[in-house]
């Protein structure tokens, strides 16, 4: 017993250096990933806003929101936070105003649901349990954010 208490220790002298860089490659991973899908959807937004408007009129219905306002504000969280995440600045923040981004197409969007293809939902629930990970495990050491919190602890 005693030498299996003695490796275990050995082992688990590793555990906090591995569950830092580990979980700090996998925040990085999930930023740029996420970072990356929304940024492509508001650069679509943006590059034919005639459509984008039509858009936020016949098809999308946000909840208590002006269309052109929902259109606004939908391109511009899509990319604005992304750009945040991808530098782990701000990331908390970030990762919620994108998970409402994300919350709010998929309310505003019930077609979603009745398309043969159950891919459309899924991306949606995947990215926004990747955010909720980002919202209560932080950007991770390879951020903005880290290095912020270094400066001012010292």
């Amino acid at each position: 017993m005693e030498s299996f208490l003695r490796l275990h220790r050995r082992l688990a002298c590793f555990d906090e250096n591995l569950a830092t860089l580990g979980g700090s490659l996998v925040a990085l991973a999930i930023r740029l990933y996420i970072g990356w899908q929304f940024f492509k959807s508001g650069l679509v937004k943006i590059s034919d806003w005639g459509a984008t408007l039509s858009l936020f009129r016949d098809e999308y219905h946000v909840p208590l929101l002006p269309s052109e306002l929902a259109a606004v504000m939908g391109a511009g969280g899509e990319l604005l936070f992304p750009v945040l995440l991808l530098l782990g600045l701000f990331s908390r923040p970030a990762a919620i105003g994108l998970f409402v981004v994300n919350l709010m197409a998929v309310l505003s969007y019930p077609q979603l649901f009745m398309f043969e293809c159950p891919a459309a939902v899924n991306d949606h629930a995947f990215w926004g349990a990747l955010l909720l990970v980002l919202v209560a495990y932080g950007p991770g050491k390879a951020s903005v954010d880290a290095w912020l919190d270094g400066r001012i602890r010292t």
